[in-house]
């Protein structure tokens, strides 16, 4: 099969065109034939070299296509269903997941669409409803509003009926009204910290300044969630709030969940750019993502 592959880290030079024999599969496994995949901040970190790995590597977080084969303990995934699933090394033709993060796609998404969701729509869901324990009429603070775990973020929390505020570029302001926020920030022009108070929960995927100016838009009570590194414990404690930082481990419980959300079209999926299945065009995206200001996802056509 066809792969794009890794042998050294660097730019985004390195991703080349590879041949490669198909994964086999384990009893609790299912065998994807690829159709589309999404690009995400992880795979440039990865492929930089920033978080290590065994050479020559294989990138990817989440795919959808069609299960050409599944393990003989797989009873409730067939051949020939469209799903969507939480995978390792998806830039290939074929690729492996375990059954139980592994989803039937909705029929009302493409395979593009549904690509877009599994590691970033997980990522949103757990931050804010299993972390960050989110109640309706809740007002939610969340940042990088545009991006990838953002923009659904958005669409969770307005889900749950939470009053949101979200930072993003002025060029965004559209697009964020449009999936609901009630209160845009241009975050290079206004200081959020000086503009909204008495907050419920803050979704914070930037860390640093942004992380430390957020404990003061907290009420007591209020919920801290991180995505990138552990808040101050003693700053959070003293001021009566909870800091967490997590890193999501995916289930097919909550990937259910968030199908069923698509289906009913109360949450949708933001793909911004699609590219074809080249080291090319793999390139061009690995260098869009590195940027830091993707909006939505980016997604690559594979079949």
């Amino acid at each position: 099969m066809k792969a794009i592959a890794i042998e050294a880290f660097g730019s985004a030079e390195q991703l080349k065109e590879v041949e490669m024999a198909k994964p086999s599969i384990k009893e609790h496994q299912v065998l994807i034939e690829v159709h589309a995949f999404s690009i995400n901040a992880i795979d440039w970190k990865r492929r930089s070299g920033k978080m290590g790995g065994k050479l020559p590597l294989v990138l990817g977080g989440d795919v959808a296509g069609i299960i050409s084969e599944v393990g003989a303990m797989v009873t409730d995934l067939k051949p020939g269903d469209r799903v969507f699933a939480n995978a390792a090394r998806t830039y290939a033709e074929f690729t492996k997941a375990r059954a139980e993060v592994t989803a039937k796609i909705p029929d009302n998404l493409s395979f593009e669409e549904a690509a877009s969701i599994p590691l970033t729509g997980q990522t949103a869901w757990e931050a804010l409803v299993e972390q960050g324990q989110l109640q309706a009429g809740e007002k939610v603070l969340i940042h990088a509003g545009a991006g990838g775990v953002g923009s659904l973020a958005i669409q969770i929390a307005k889900h749950f009926n939470a009053y949101v505020a979200a930072t993003a570029s002025e060029k965004n302001q559209e697009f964020l009204t449009s999936l609901g926020v009630d209160r845009f920030i241009d975050y290079r022009n206004e200081d959020f910290e000086h503009v909204l108070t008495d907050f419920d929960l803050v979704l914070d995927p930037i860390g640093g300044k942004t992380q430390e100016k957020s404990f003061s838009v907290l009420k007591k009570g209020g919920r801290l969630i991180s995505l990138v590194q552990e808040p101050d414990q003693e700053k959070a404690a003293s001021l009566g709030i909870t800091g967490t930082y997590f890193s999501m481990s995916p289930t097919g419980e909550r990937l259910q969940k968030l199908a069923q959300l698509l289906a009913y079209e109360a949450i949708k999926p933001i793909v911004t750019q699609t590219y074809t299945f080249t080291q090319e065009d793999l390139r061009k995206a690995h260098e869009q993502i590195e940027t830091g200001h993707t909006r939505g996802k980016i997604v690559i056509k594979v079949n």
